[in-house]
């Protein structure tokens, strides 16, 4: 790595017009433009992907003008016969690497905020939204990077792509728009796949939390222990970024498993802890009151207590609420400021979102994917639902093959009936996913044809659940939320569960 920062440092931004990084294993070509760190725009090319070894694109990085390319050492037979006047960096791990460089082209932007991670298997997004609106309360300037949008003040969200981190260089633009917007906080979501993948290496965090951990990715991360070292990571930061005048802190859920591994062995900084169980947290909730459209609490704190209102239903959004209080307490926030930033948050799209046509039943929208995730919103949903509780939902293809048994399982003790179908299915056989959710189910004592469907077809799937639903139901569609494609194969097509939604029950004669 020391060879990579010899080159970063040497190469003037008014000098390097373009550059490559080649980093192996999958990697699909493409190119995006960036802004150096004295504000002069450059071609950065070479962008890892999920497709292909990105050392085999280098001469045509070279043809497009790179005067440099960082390729890794032991991918010498890819690089050894480029042309001589190419300078050429080896380094051990070059994803490490463009993080490096990233942060170095764009002025290393995250030294000039206060950065706020956040991190677990569910509850990021919800999390991060809450601790936009209660920092906003107190009059600071938020900048959100996340998986629903990527937020700037000022700015309406737009969605972001389909990678909730992105790759380091667009990480490190988006951190230094945020940055020359004047932000006083960054909000990252981090998740495992971001932090293995070195994207967020070279974010200089100052907060770090984590929500929770269940079993999940292990397609990419293979055990739990390799899961929750990668989670790890970002408590680990707290301990080698850079010194702002502020006091670093580890905040985690008193009431999950993994608290102590990451306030004990993973970081060295203070460390705060919120639950819902938990009696010696430093955060808490009592008295708590669910509402079909929100929650009352009373937030019990070290500093003090106070009376809390959120305008999202279920337990697991107080903790998601608890967490984000501890994350403003920690920046130094009043209670009362955190308690008015958590009542005015609006909620998050895609989340326990309502569309409302005018039907006698009940339609919900939520990203929930995994089998834990599933479970928790079927809870939810029974206590407000008056009568049957009907639920969309599926697998994506390409992923932990755990979630079929998870979200089938979920399915058939949580819902009346179920519609299993398709969420990406990539280059897996759609038809196939489905009909595993359905042997789970079935494994779980329900019946096919009367507890449950298999409709291949998302759309026909929604039209299937709605035409079901009578009065004083809640039809539940699970997996997509916010998201604006459906992947077949290697093409994502437009799609909104939302949207879907409305023109399914506009057929029905609902406008």
């Amino acid at each position: 790595m020391s060879e990579a920062r010899t080159v970063a440092s040497s190469l003037r931004p008014s000098r390097a017009r373009n550059w490559s990084v080649a980093t192996p294993g999958r990697w699909s070509p493409g190119s995006s433009t960036t802004r150096g760190a004295r504000g002069e725009r450059h071609a950065l090319r070479g962008r890892p992907g999920f497709s292909a070894d990105g050392h085999g694109f280098l001469p045509a990085a070279i043809q497009s003008g790179a005067p440099a390319v960082v390729v890794q050492r032991d991918r010498a037979a890819s690089w050894s016969a480029l042309p001589g006047n190419v300078a050429v960096v080896a380094v051990d791990d070059t994803r490490a690497a463009l993080s490096k460089a990233a942060a170095w082209f764009e002025g290393y932007p995250s030294r000039e905020m206060t950065v706020i991670g956040i991190t677990g298997t569910d509850g990021k997004t919800t999390t991060g939204h809450l601790v936009t609106s209660v920092l906003e309360a107190s009059g600071a300037r938020v900048g959100r990077l996340g998986t629903v949008d990527t937020y700037l003040p000022g700015e309406s969200g737009h969605v972001s792509g389909r990678m909730t981190t992105p790759e380091a260089p667009e990480v490190q633009r988006l951190l230094r728009r945020m940055a020359d917007a004047g932000c006083d906080f960054a909000v990252v979501e981090s998740t495992s796949h971001g932090l293995a993948l070195h994207r967020l290496d070279d974010v200089e965090y100052d907060i770090a939390v984590l929500t929770n951990i269940t079993g999940d990715h292990l397609d990419f991360h293979k055990t739990f222990e390799a899961y929750r070292e990668a989670k790890g990571m970002l408590f680990a930061a707290l301990d080698r970024t850079a010194d702002k005048g502020i006091e670093k802190v580890a905040i985690a859920n008193a009431d999950d498993p993994s608290a102590n591994f990451m306030l004990t062995r993973s970081t060295k900084a203070r460390t705060m802890q919120y639950g819902l169980e938990a009696r010696d947290a430093d955060v808490l909730a009592r008295n708590v009151t669910l509402r079909a459209d929100g929650t009352d609490f009373r937030l019990v704190t070290r500093w003090g207590m106070a009376e809390a209102r959120i305008r999202l239903p279920a337990l697991f959004n107080v903790s998601n609420a608890l967490a984000a209080a501890s994350a403003g307490l920690a920046a130094g926030l009043q209670l009362q400021q955190v308690v008015r930033g958590l009542g005015e948050c609006p909620g998050v799209p895609g989340r326990m979102e309502r569309v409302a046509c005018g039907q006698p039943f009940d339609v919900i929208v939520d990203y929930a994917h995994t089998g834990d995730a599933v479970r928790k919103v079927l809870e939810v949903l029974r206590d407000v639902t008056r009568n049957r509780l009907i639920v969309v939902v599926g697998a994506a293809g390409e992923r932990d093959p755990g979630r079929r048994f998870g979200v089938g399982r979920a399915a058939a003790a949580g819902a009346d009936f179920a519609v299993f179908t398709n969420e990406d299915p990539r280059s897996e056989d759609p038809g196939e996913i489905v009909r595993e959710i359905g042997r789970h189910a079935e494994g779980a004592g329900r019946t096919r044809g009367e507890d449950f469907i298999e409709v291949e077809d998302r759309r026909e799937a929604i039209e299937a659940a709605l035409r079901k639903a009578g009065p004083g139901d809640m039809v539940v569609i699970l997996g997509k939320g916010h998201e604006q494609s459906i992947i077949y194969g290697r093409e994502a097509q437009p799609w909104d569960d939302r949207e879907v939604t409305r023109f399914e029950l506009a057929k029905l004669g609902y406008a």
